[in-house]
């Protein structure tokens, strides 16, 4: 026997045209596609929340040391011949001490005052590497010296104390002066 096709009764027909044609809508119920406007409102929302609060930051460092637990008030077997050279960045310049006292304005003598005032309401960053170098060649006994200490008011703003820093490192001629750098504790 030959294969031939099933052939559909009238009913079966019938049925099949009935299912698959559309149907209207009941009452209540929507027709179409679905809408996802207020979904991707909510996820662009939260997507430009997240967005504003993630803190991209780029950090830079700066090798230096810590303050020590015990201050600088109990220096024991320190050299007598040696600098000690710190730094106090205050709102009106910078003040400079070493082992032998304070140093006056000027960077010339021991005494009392600003040795690196501000100039014209501006941190004075060139006349720091100046009073530094200075006090370096004050003496063939500060030769090797490396070391000083910064210590800033509170109110010193963070770019300040970068740029003092970079002051005291090198001056504008490329020599180091001070590349280890402390950071002291304001009292």
């Amino acid at each position: 026997m030959a294969d031939v096709p099933e052939q559909l009764t009238a009913a079966q027909r019938s049925r099949i045209r009935r299912l698959s044609q559309p149907k209207e809508p009941q009452p209540g119920e929507e027709a179409g596609e679905l809408n996802i406007v207020p979904f991707l409102d909510i996820i662009m929302n939260v997507l430009m929340f997240v967005l504003a609060t993630v803190a991209v930051t780029f950090t830079a460092t700066i090798d230096s040391t810590p303050p020590a637990i015990g201050g600088n008030a109990t220096r024991k077997g320190i050299d007598q011949h040696s600098l000690n050279l710190s730094v106090f960045i205050v709102n009106d310049g910078f003040a400079l001490k070493a082992s032998g006292g304070n140093i006056a304005t000027g960077c010339q003598t021991p005494g009392p005052g600003l040795a690196v005032p501000k100039a014209s309401g501006d941190y004075n960053f060139l006349g720091l590497t100046e009073c530094a170098k200075r006090l370096k060649d004050s003496s063939s006994d500060f030769k090797d010296e490396t070391q000083v200490t910064i210590t800033a008011n509170p109110g010193v703003d963070y770019q300040t104390v970068i740029k003092a820093i970079d002051a005291l490192r090198r001056n504008k001629e490329g020599e180091e002066l001070f590349p280890d750098v402390h950071f002291g504790v304001p009292r």
